[in-house]
């Protein structure tokens, strides 16, 4: 799962659109005021004429999101398969050609589960059936201090959330901490597959990639994280029973509840490095 040189980019327009939206509000004490909140926005996705979904987005990088969405349902196996994807918000839809169509696709995605992410709902049923065939890098090692780097780095990051808040973030990062995305949506999977769909883009693996979002590590978070090929799952918030399991199967470490020095290591304890010296932050200095 290597970074190689990108070869092949599909044609593409570049409609990211405004992310937050002025309103007036009227507090507890009867004072006005103008506030922002985020946009969101319909965009309905045709694959070959076909309608397909509709995704709820901020809208910030459709093209993206579009192309990370068919790559983690795992409806398009490689981005040379796509001509081009052309987003027009003057209709809210995003057209997408293929070079040789997707095979059974009535089939593949008339099977369907309802699933515990927002802005998204649903994932068509056969990825589940796929876990099995997923196997993660298992010499990647992450160290204590980079989870450390990574969440002080979210927490210092500018963001629609800290101006408008009801979003979720999704960030990727290198296996030192270098912040290599951030995208920010209605869903943490919008989220998700825009990143996806950066990595498709930039030829970038996931074998020395951490993942972090904002949301739950649910069992559809783990699957998207594992078929991007990324070892370390992060998050500011906790996970499910069917995400601890789905990252059982597909060898995933999992870590909840990172804020500060604090996190809980949940699965894939043997990767994370743990560095007895560094500073302990419940020490008050004499």
């Amino acid at each position: 799962m290597a970074s190689h040189p990108v070869s092949y980019v599909p044609q593409m327009t570049s409609e990211r659109a405004g992310l937050t939206h002025d309103v007036e509000v009227v507090d507890e004490r009867g004072r006005r005021s103008i506030i922002a909140i985020p946009a969101e926005r319909p965009l309905t996705v045709y694959v070959d004429k076909r309608e397909l979904v509709t995704l709820m987005t901020l809208g910030g990088a459709p093209e993206a999101l579009t192309l990370g969405y068919l790559r983690n349902q795992r409806l398009v196996k490689a981005i040379e398969d796509v001509v081009s994807v052309q987003v027009d918000w003057a209709v809210d839809a995003v057209a997408v050609v293929t070079r040789h169509g997707i095979a059974d696709v009535a089939e593949r995605t008339a099977r369907k589960v309802v699933t515990t992410g927002c802005g998204q709902g649903s994932v068509f049923g056969g990825l589940m059936d796929e876990v099995d065939s997923i196997s993660l890098p298992p010499n990647a090692r992450l160290r204590q201090s980079v989870v450390y780097r990574i969440v002080e780095t979210i927490r210092t990051q500018q963001s629609i959330y800290k101006q408008a808040g009801s979003v979720h973030g999704c960030a990727l990062f290198s296996n030192e901490g270098e912040l290599l995305y951030f995208v920010e949506d209605v869903g943490r999977h919008n989220a998700v597959d825009a990143i996806a769909g950066m990595m498709w883009l930039d030829g970038m693996g996931g074998a020395d990639k951490v993942f972090y979002t904002t949301g739950r590590l649910t069992s559809e978070m783990v699957i998207k994280g594992a078929q991007m090929g990324i070892p370390f799952l992060l998050s500011r918030s906790g996970t499910t029973q069917m995400g601890h399991m789905v990252a059982g199967r597909v060898g995933m470490s999992l870590l909840a509840r990172c804020t500060g020095k604090h996190f809980l290591l949940l699965h894939g304890h043997d990767r994370l490095v743990f560095e007895p010296g560094l500073p302990d932050p419940n020490l008050k200095p004499l």
